[in-house]
């Protein structure tokens, strides 16, 4: 591929691998959101997350209720993505994802994702494939609590 086409297709790529990301926060394990565990559990609350691919920043805010905190964290899915987790490894405060993001009209991204989270944060780092045998282009989410409670005019997750 030419590089001009190749800068086309990264551009153009952006906002879906940014989506993705997003997409790939991590996956708590059922244990870590029990009750009676503590230091291994991440909240609900207020979140702000910033996604990153390909030069283009996305920060949004969402209230996340205790209800979601598995749907937001594990393996995330939205009106436009549905993702899969083959390779989900979460604990002590570490996390690896290997997955599939697909879209309505069957587009499919393949994520990898690595980094550490803590009850109030999380930070990732990795790359998303928009096709086969193409290089994966750098990715990351990051994300902090910003309160336990949310503000009366939050979005909810």
């Amino acid at each position: 591929m030419k590089p001009s086409v190749l800068a086309r297709v990264a551009a153009t790529a952006a906002p879906v691998i940014a989506g993705a990301l997003f997409l790939a926060a991590p996956a708590a394990p059922q244990a870590a959101m029990s009750p009676q565990s503590s230091a291994d559990t991440v909240l609900p609350g207020y979140w702000q997350y910033t996604t990153s691919a390909v030069g283009v920043r996305d920060t949004e805010t969402k209230c996340v209720r205790p209800s979601e905190i598995n749907r937001f964290f594990g393996g995330l899915s939205t009106r436009r993505w549905q993702c899969t987790y083959p390779v989900r490894q979460v604990g002590n405060g570490n996390a690896r994802f290997e997955g599939v993001c697909t879209d309505h009209k069957g587009r499919r991204v393949n994520i990898r994702l690595n980094g550490t989270y803590q009850q109030e944060s999380f930070s990732f780092r990795g790359g998303a494939q928009l096709a086969r045998g193409t290089p994966y282009l750098p990715a990351s989410i990051t994300a902090r609590r910003l309160a336990a409670q949310c503000p009366a005019n939050a979005e909810y997750f």
